[in-house]
């Protein structure tokens, strides 16, 4: 009868144990959001782009984005914008797609296709595909950034994510 008492003990033990481990890898699955890199974007963007009636190559190279647990995605890819008019092309440096509703730079932004541009005063514009603003929000400097590039998104440490243009960047999460 001991024998079988301690055969019990050490099962439900070893249940529970497994249990509690259980509930770590499920969190972390929910929280399985991926931060894309440049060398994965290639299949998910364009080699052009349609904005204010024209049509411009993406620079795939300096692009980023998040793909979100639930397989929703975020990209972002700066675009050769020479062939657009100075106006334009100071609000207008990269194309920005979202699958999902967000928060940006603390506004709200429905899901679509936009175009965004870190422009003067430390903003980030938000314009739709017609060059109409949208959001505009302020930026944040990140003065520690080792070694900035044109463009990337990075997991923010209190949560979100920040889209970088060089050392400037706007927080952004669902």
């Amino acid at each position: 009868m001991m024998r079988l008492q301690t055969i019990l003990k050490t099962v439900t033990v070893g249940v529970l144990a497994v249990g509690m481990m259980a509930v770590p890898m499920q969190m972390k699955a929910q929280a399985g959001d991926t931060v894309l890199k440049p060398a994965d974007t290639p299949a998910l963007l364009p080699d052009k782009v349609f904005y204010r009636a024209q049509s411009a190559p993406t620079q795939l190279r300096n692009s980023g984005g998040v793909k979100f647990a639930d397989g929703y995605y975020v990209l972002a890819t700066l675009v050769d914008t020479s062939g657009y008019s100075t106006g334009v092309a100071a609000k207008y440096q990269a194309y920005f797609i979202t699958e999902v509703p967000l928060t940006i730079g603390g506004e709200k932004l429905a899901a679509g296709v936009y175009g965004i541009g870190f422009i003067a005063d430390n903003k980030l514009v938000v314009t739709d595909v017609g060059a109409h603003d949208v959001v505009t929000v302020a930026t944040g400097d990140d003065a520690g950034m080792k070694r900035p590039t044109p463009l990337q998104v990075i997991a923010d440490p209190a949560g979100g994510f920040r889209l970088y243009s060089g050392r400037r960047y706007v927080l952004f999460n669902r």
